[in-house]
């Protein structure tokens, strides 16, 4: 009798993916995705090295291009994706038409490389094309180098201190971070480690934090270096050797996102028009492309001023606050259930371990991505994961779009 108990809720169990599926339908997805790992950018490293006194390791990819390893990272979220979405019958199976995906990259290499590795991963062998426009600015990922972005240096400033507060005070509060960081970069004593974070705006009249940023440079740099799987001692002169050690200084990247990128002025004049874009997407509006998967590939600065907007903070674990790893992607799910017909949004935000992708960990069952889920008032938890009122969710964000911060969006064809 407890063996016939046992069997039928586990069927039981076994038969609830399949429900869920019969019940909600996947109707589209836009999705954000940051490019994979890279070395750091040539601006990065003169900076670096500046403060450090002392030469980094090359790589043996060109500074800030995609390396084949990540390339290889992202082929395995790519792979997992497609298979994901062929099963919720968002996609057909085989080579998918014109209806079924369209991506559009950042100019830059990093992202057009990252945007091959991931249709290639979905759709293995069809040479699904990727999108970009020409030149180097992109309206919807370098916003901040046009016009209809600008910021008022003055307001800049003025929301930048607002939100930094004491900067000595944060800057004692992260000591124990700072002191790891300069174990594993300082050869000698480094001045940069010891001056006081001062707020300073460019010539342009962006605002940044002289001290931190450059600190935070580093940490991403070591980052993306451990997530490449270079030797350690091609990482920090052999100083770093575990995840751990990378994960205890990811509070310095935190602080700098939190004084960037995550300033709401910032990120809504900057913003306004990628999430305008997003929300067209989901509407299937004649303004954006018509098919079920819209592949945005960006930058963290991207989805770090879309996440400001939304008011979504994540965690992801082994990583510090709104940490965005390479690879990491903000999914926007267009859910309808087909008992009532409501539509719902699902929001997520979600990356690999640093383990699997120094390893190049498949991901699959075993080794699923790390995830959270965004929510509101009167979502509810679903087999299919968390579904929020479709129009509510849409009049929200609309409030956070800045409308004299939008300029036309073309979509490019090959």
């Amino acid at each position: 009798m407890m063996r016939r108990v046992l069997l039928t809720a586990l069927l039981g169990l076994m038969a609830l993916p399949a429900l869920a599926h019969e019940r909600y339908q996947l109707e589209k997805v836009v999705e954000i995705s940051r490019h994979g790992v890279r070395p750091p950018t040539p601006g990065n490293r003169k900076e670096i090295e500046a403060a450090t006194q002392r030469p980094w390791p090359r790589w043996r990819t060109a500074d800030g291009e995609l390396t084949p390893h990540g390339y290889a990272a992202v082929v395995n979220i790519g792979r997992w994706q497609g298979d994901h979405y062929r099963q919720l019958g968002l996609l057909h199976a085989g080579c998918p038409d014109a209806g079924e995906i369209y991506v559009r990259a950042s100019p830059l290499q990093r992202t057009r490389a990252t945007a091959a590795a991931l249709v290639e991963g979905a759709f293995p062998g069809c040479d699904v094309a990727v999108h970009h426009v020409a030149g180097e600015v992109d309206p919807l990922f370098q916003s901040g180098k046009l016009a209809f972005a600008q910021t008022d240096p003055a307001q800049e400033y003025a929301a930048v201190a607002a939100k930094a507060g004491d900067l000595a005070a944060l800057q004692r509060r992260l000591q124990p971070e700072i002191t790891l960081l300069r174990q594993a970069v300082c050869a000698q004593d480094c001045a940069i480690f010891d001056q006081p974070w001062q707020l300073k705006q460019t010539k342009s009249g962006h605002t940044w934090v002289q001290g931190l940023s450059v600190l935070a440079s580093m940490t991403e740099t070591l980052r993306l270096g451990w997530s490449e799987n270079l030797p350690y001692a091609r990482l920090a002169w052999g100083n770093i050797t575990s995840a751990q050690q990378i994960s205890a200084l990811l509070p310095l990247l935190t602080a700098s996102y939190d004084l960037s990128n995550d300033v709401p002025y910032v990120a809504q004049k900057r913003a306004s028009i990628l999430l305008d874009a997003v929300m067209k997407g989901l509407e299937n509006s004649k303004a954006s492309p018509d098919t079920r998967w819209l592949l945005l590939v960006a930058h963290d600065t991207n989805i770090a001023m879309l996440r400001t907007l939304m008011q979504f903070s994540w965690q992801l674990p082994g990583y510090a606050r709104g940490n965005i790893p390479p690879g990491g992607n903000l999914v926007f799910e267009r859910w309808r259930d087909t008992h009532t017909h409501q539509r719902w949004l699902r929001i997520y935000f979600q990356a690999q371990s640093l383990d699997a992708l120094r390893q190049l960990t498949p991901v699959d069952d075993r080794h699923p991505l790390l995830r959270e889920e965004w929510h509101q008032q009167n979502c509810q938890v679903t087999a299919v994961g968390t579904l929020c009122p479709y129009q509510s969710v849409m009049d929200q964000l609309r409030k956070a779009i800045d409308h004299t911060a939008l300029s036309r969006v073309d979509y490019p064809l090959p």
